[in-house]
């Protein structure tokens, strides 16, 4: 799960001794460490949060709004570019 070239950073977390329970019991039954299944629950919940963002929301957050250079800034307030818009 690591890039090769990142050093993994460390994150303590506290759980209540039924959890701490529960997670070494999975650990044990799936013959994985606990932080390998920690990990794997965290990527889980962020993917289903980043599902749940709008396409909006995803090309901001890759980078991709005001990426293209060249361009008119504002493409919205210039008549020439909606030359055959909407039209069938």
């Amino acid at each position: 799960m690591s890039d090769a070239h990142m050093k993994d950073q460390r994150v303590t977390v506290r759980f209540s001794p039924d959890m701490r329970r529960r997670l070494k019991a999975a650990a044990r039954r799936g013959g994985t460490r606990e932080s390998d299944l920690v990990r794997g629950a965290v990527e889980l919940h962020l993917a289903a949060e980043e599902g749940s963002l709008t396409a909006y929301e995803l090309a901001k957050k890759s980078g991709l709004i005001g990426a293209v250079k060249g361009t008119a800034r504002d493409l919205s307030t210039k008549p020439k570019y909606f030359d055959g818009f909407g039209g069938s």
